[in-house]
């Protein structure tokens, strides 16, 4: 991957900032100026853009953003810059193809562009913290998946009944409950091949480290997130799981989320930065995937217009001027067991798939609270994402069905039903879901395709 230690070094030895004046008199002018110097203007009668032109632009405006601010490490206060000649270079020796997951379990994950025919690569996540002893069943539901071709379990909080801190003896407890856990539910389904992103109990490296184990830990064919720091900024520890997990082997993910209403203002600023966010990930983070998760600050979500926009663009951006792989994080308002959350996680899965990108399904209940979140949300997304693509659905026609989809449940994005908890959705002894939720899914489904999506099955 890309020079790491030249990175490293860097990290130590750029150009003084503190980290006000980095987010003050360095990234807010320069997003504001390539913004208005690219003019990038949000269009909410397209939640799906279909203007390649508006993509590029983004791209070059990310570029330049990139470029001219780079990365502040929050440690040292010293900004990390790439040169314009090192950026090429690292795009130029991006494979956009790995081998993931081992044995019959492996899958072959590609880059994609915007209308591509071939399907998303869809990673199942609940994307919430759960009780410990749900974690096995819950965790189980989620490897069952036929369109999974990676799981990401949920996050635990307590081990043995102690309270997980990072940096703690318990947080290394914690960790190794997490993936063994998560190891056996794939055996359990007969997937012990399958790619698994571990994990996301350990907060610190210290804890990454620990469960570095190709027996019983996170494997080499395995991934693991290491999370950016909001905007453009890194830390030391971050840094720490960046060493260990480029000598170790596995393959690395850069977690990012540019925040609505945050410093890079509304979705025009929001789409600059996360595709910005994509040139940090292969060139600081050695990444082999992003995980692109973009939300609103009031609302924790990314379901709504003005977010599908964003994240419609962003893809587009990427996948037209690149091949890094990047997968799209749904974060949506409605909570399990609700047809609203189905709606919204079919709009995001449409939205993404169309638009290049892959699959990252879901956070539901604004991703707040514990147990809140099953597979059937993720298996909407997907098989949303798998039959758009087979069908060669155009943004177009893409569009006009996430209009539709929208008018379900745009008006209630505020006041969003909470849902239920995934005991209450599914069998604990069976790992399977309720008669009444998997009716409601069937005929959200129905509706769904209705609007113009044809199902594979």
């Amino acid at each position: 991957m890309y020079r790491l230690w030249q990175i490293l070094d860097r990290a130590n030895t750029g150009p003084f900032c503190e980290v006000e004046d980095f987010n003050k008199k360095i990234f807010m002018p320069k997003l504001k100026e390539v913004i208005k110097k690219y003019g990038i203007k949000y269009d909410p009668d397209h939640p799906v853009s279909d203007d390649d032109d508006v993509a590029d632009r983004v791209w070059q405006a990310a570029c330049e953003l990139f470029l001219e601010v780079g990365v502040l490490n929050v440690d040292t206060h010293r900004r990390i810059i790439i040169e314009e000649s090192e950026l090429k270079e690292a795009l130029y020796h991006a494979p956009g193809r790995y081998l993931v997951g081992e044995g019959k379990d492996a899958r072959w994950w590609q880059d994609r562009c915007p209308e591509d025919s071939a399907p998303p690569f869809c990673i199942f996540s609940g994307d919430i913290t759960c009780d410990e002893e749900i974690f096995l069943p819950m965790t189980v539901a989620y490897c069952q998946e036929p369109l999974a071709d990676g799981v990401c379990a949920s996050i635990l909080e307590e081990s043995m009944g102690l309270k997980i801190k990072a940096g703690s003896p318990v947080e290394l407890a914690g960790v190794t409950e997490h993936a063994m856990s998560l190891r056996q539910a794939a055996k359990l389904v007969g997937r012990p091949g399958m790619f698994l992103v571990a994990v996301g109990t350990a907060l610190s490296a210290m804890a990454q480290v620990a469960v570095s184990n190709d027996q019983w830990g996170v494997r080499y064919t395995d991934a693991r997130l290491i999370g950016g720091l909001s905007e453009l900024n890194i830390e030391n520890d971050a840094m720490n799981k960046i060493a260990h997990c480029m000598n170790y082997g596995c393959f690395i993910g850069n977690l990012t989320g540019s925040i609505y209403g945050g410093y890079a203002g509304r979705a025009e600023g929001v789409a600059v930065l996360e595709t910005a966010y994509h040139l940090m990930g292969l060139t600081i983070y050695q990444a082999n995937f992003q995980q692109s998760f973009p939300f609103h600050l009031h609302f924790t979500s990314n379901s709504g217009r003005e977010m599908l926009w964003l994240i419609s663009v962003t893809h587009q951006a990427v996948s037209r001027n690149s091949r890094i792989l990047s997968t799209s994080n749904g974060f949506l308002n409605a909570g399990s067991g609700t047809e609203m959350v189905l709606y919204e996680a079919a709009a995001h899965g449409l939205t993404s798939t169309v638009s290049g990108g892959h699959l990252w399904e879901t956070a539901v209940a604004r991703n707040k609270t514990r147990n809140y979140a099953t597979p059937l949300e993720a298996r909407l997304a997907c098989e949303v994402g798998h039959s758009v693509a087979r069908q060669g659905m155009t943004r177009t026609q893409a569009n006009e069905i996430v209009n539709r989809l929208l008018a379900e449940y745009e008006e209630n994005i505020a006041t969003a039903p909470q849902g239920k908890m995934f005991q209450e959705c599914y069998d604990l002894k069976t790992a399977q879901p309720t008669s009444w939720y998997e009716d409601m899914f069937g005929e959200v489904k129905k509706k769904v395709a209705a609007m113009g999506v044809d199902f594979v099955y």
